[in-house]
């Protein structure tokens, strides 16, 4: 066989930047080569060394994450985390992001992030069984924003519902930081049918490796460079970059891949995402310790005339490598073309540490496969040792230097006409014109709907030949982040945001027990993203030590930053969504966030109101500050982790014995808005007395943090609660109301009963439940 793998002839430096690499990098590439790459190769370490492949930036700081647990069957490395859930239950989940191509071509962006993350769900072996999404778009009076937001929306919305996965939660914040660079994270959730868990490891010297699925095109080219860098106004030129999903194909790939895994005839498999066949054979080589040879030739195209650097970087979807056993290949054949798809040998496992790539009789390309996708670039970046003049400007700021405040209102506003335009702040509002497009009840699993409580929970159906045991048992999922809150202070931002997630999981009655990642920021490559990144995954990592949720995997973001018309460009603020899933043993044992009765009393579990304690409950970095006084300031609320721990387990004990008819934890907004959004759902008023110290008005009503729960409680379970927390949580929960029969108010007073809001319910929806589509209307 006659090699074409050149030894001398030096790419350009047009070449080299072309394909994201730096001059340093290019030179070690030479060096590990021994050689000059070719023009093919070149491309493979362009991708394979991008951020979005190889963590260059980030890797350093992961490592600090907590991996383990007893719950943890597959933690990072591997397509998916994969946990138990009792029951001889498997849960495999993952969040990834795709949010330049999303930026680029809303639509395909979007659908095709959650093709991408359905596939790393059944690769492992496990049937998809949920969806969740994480969005973050500009300010909805700018008609881009619109279109972008429209767009991701109806993606996502396609590409679920035509493969028949439910979208069952998530969360939308909207901010001016976001604008040309939206954020989409899209989460999937599965249900492990194989015995085995299928890994990516390839193994068994001469096994075949199978080319599967869909076929291979232009469309898609470079995704993984594209996803690792800012975007600028020639970003639209990089359409080809943004890949074309095909959701039907992708519901036929799964019932084949599920099948073949079961024959036990596929020895390892690995999805075809970002880089496509350059990731999968040199990750697949490198988890196993073994090469691979790939033959061009044998791939099913739909293209006629592709040079091998565009096979090896087209990111076409809905296509997987496997590698089989030997003998059984025309097996495996058999099941995809009974499904209607491609299924080839395309080569073969090689014992030779390496990715050889073969093409028209020659070797198009020939890398050590540890060089693409192990032994990769690593920078560790030194930290600012005190922080940047933004967040030491922003710190300075105090309550004290807002307008005064009194029982009437602030800044010649009452307090109703506050409460009501927080309620009608994208951000706060109702995302039913979201969720109303998603299908969130196909399988038949959803227990709880969009919007009814502070997480996902979703029906686990028994195993095949259970004796019933386990059919009411459960699970319950959320992401969450307040991007604020990690701009003016990313470590207790990212604390905040593991917080916050366990907390929504408490609020149904789940266990909190794993984390899933997604890290979205601007450049690492300066000193002030450097800072946050490295500060909010210190904040991460000690929530999830705090919490025991270990992180199973997940995905980093970076440069995502907007070129401004004055060239220079603009950083996103940092954004760590956390995904989270939680175990619930007894699904008559939930709750949702809506009043169910009149006569209820209502209790404030966690931080007294009027009684904050070192910066807990703040107006610093809230919504309020934002919306009335147009501020980005101040400190945001610390997190008292020993508090969130003894709320959470109370709220969780409370729902589990019954007593408890409705959570809802404080978030955005503060008290006020939890107790408007829970009226609301419930079409329920209710009398609030709320007994103010040396605090602020607003900050009384809309400050925001602390470990803080809403809920409701028959009075017949009155006592028996009320001595519970007289246990568990000392002086750290007060009775604050009782909720009120339909067509009465939301009333909440102040000192001696005189009321600071009295809003009837239908004004506050009428606010939350239609403001996104006013604004897209406007």
């Amino acid at each position: 066989m006659s090699t074409t793998v050149p030894t001398s002839i030096p790419c350009s430096a047009e070449e080299i930047a072309s394909e994201g690499l730096k001059t340093g990098e290019y030179d070690e590439i030479v060096q590990r080569l021994g050689r000059h790459p070719n023009r093919a190769e070149l491309g493979m370490f362009g991708v394979m060394w991008s951020e979005h492949c190889c963590y260059k930036n980030s890797r350093p700081l992961l490592k600090q994450f907590p991996t383990e647990g007893p719950r943890i069957l597959v933690g990072p490395g591997e397509n998916a985390g994969v946990v138990d859930v009792g029951h001889g239950q498997r849960l495999v989940f993952k969040i990834e992001s795709h949010n330049h191509p999303s930026a680029v071509e809303p639509f395909q962006g979007a659908a095709t992030g959650v093709g991408g993350i359905l596939r790393d769900i059944f690769t492992m072996g496990a049937r998809p069984i949920a969806a969740l999404n994480a969005l973050r778009f500009g300010a909805l009076d700018d008609p881009n924003t619109r279109r972008i937001f429209a767009g991701v929306v109806s993606g996502i919305s396609h590409y679920g519902n035509c493969f028949g996965v439910p979208t069952v939660g998530g969360e939308i914040y909207f901010d001016p930081a976001y604008a040309g660079n939206p954020l989409v994270n899209a989460m999937a959730i599965g249900l492990m049918e194989t015995e085995e868990i299928v890994k990516s490891g390839a193994s068994g010297i001469g096994n075949p490796v199978l080319y599967v699925g869909s076929t291979t095109g232009r469309d898609g080219m470079g995704g993984a460079s594209f996803a690792s860098a800012e975007l600028t106004d020639e970003s639209e030129a990089d359409r080809p970059a943004v890949q074309v999903g095909d959701p039907f194909l992708e519901k036929s790939l799964v019932e084949a891949c599920l099948e073949a895994f079961k024959t036990g005839a596929v020895v390892a498999a690995q999805d075809m995402g970002a880089a496509g066949i350059t990731c999968s054979t040199s990750e697949m080589a490198v988890n196993g310790g073994v090469g691979i040879e790939l033959d061009l030739d044998k791939i099913p195209v739909r293209e006629t005339g592709m040079v091998p650097y565009e096979y090896l970087l087209s990111e076409s979807q809905e296509r997987m490598l496997f590698v089989g056993e030997k003998g059984r290949e025309q097996e495996l054949i058999e099941i995809f073309e009974r499904w209607g798809l491609h299924a080839v040998v395309a080569g073969e496992v090689i014992e030779e540490p390496i990715v050889r790539i073969l093409f028209q009789g020659g070797v198009a390309a020939e890398v050590p496969a540890s060089a693409l996708a192990d032994n990769t670039p690593l920078y560790e970046r030194e930290i600012l040792s005190e922080p940047p003049a933004y967040a030491q400007t922003a710190w300075s700021w105090q309550e004290s230097d807002l307008p005064d405040d009194s029982l009437v209102g602030v800044n010649g506003q009452s307090w109703n006409n506050v409460m009501l335009a927080l309620l009608g702040t994208p951000t706060i509002a109702s995302k039913q014109w979201v969720y109303h497009q998603y299908d969130h009840q196909v399988q038949n699993n959803t227990v709880m709907l969009p919007g009814g409580a502070d997480a996902a929970i979703l029906r686990l159906r028994p195993l095949e030949g259970d004796d019933g045991s386990s059919s009411n048992s459960g699970v319950a999922a959320t992401t969450d982040c307040n991007p604020r809150y990690v701009y003016l202070n990313p470590y207790e931002g990212g604390l905040a945001a593991v917080a916050e997630a366990a907390r929504n999981l408490s609020c149904v009655g789940a266990e909190p027990i794993a984390v899933t990642d997604n890290l979205n920021f601007g450049s690492p490559e300066k000193p002030v993203g450097y800072w946050q990144l490295a500060e909010a995954c210190r904040g991460l990592a000690d929530g999830c030590r705090a919490f025991d949720t270990p992180v199973t995997g997940g995905n980093v973001s970076l440069y995502n930053e907007t070129v401004d018309g004055e060239g220079q460009p603009q950083p996103i603020y940092p954004t760590p969504v956390v995904g989270m899933v939680g175990v619930i043993d007894d699904l008559d044992q939930i709750c949702g966030q809506s009043w169910q009765n009149p006569g209820d009393q209502i209790y404030l579990l966690g931080t007294p109101l009027g009684e904050s304690a070192a910066g807990e409950v703040t107006l610093g970095a809230s919504e309020y500050l934002k919306v009335v006084h147009n501020q980005v300031a101040g400190r945001p609320p610390k997190v008292n982790i020993d508090l969130e721990l003894k709320v959470q387990a109370a709220c969780r004990y409370g729902i589990r014995q019954g007593w408890i008819t409705a959570a809802h934890d404080c978030a955005e907004g503060g008290v006020a808005i939890a107790l408007a959004e829970s009226s609301i759902g419930g079409n329920l008023g209710a009398i609030i007395t709320l007994l103010k110290t040396t605090q602020r008005y607003d900050t009384l009503l809309f400050g925001e943090g602390g470990a803080r729960i809403l809920v409701t409680v028959m009075p017949t379970h009155q006592a028996q609660w009320e001595n519970y927390l007289r246990d568990q949580l000392q002086d750290q929960w007060a009775n604050i109301g009782t909720v009120t029969k339909a067509d009465t108010p939301l009333t909440i007073q102040g000192p001696e009963q005189q009321p600071l809001i009295n809003l009837d319910v239908a004004t506050m929806a009428d606010s939350w439940r239609y403001a996104i589509e006013k604004a897209l209307n406007a």
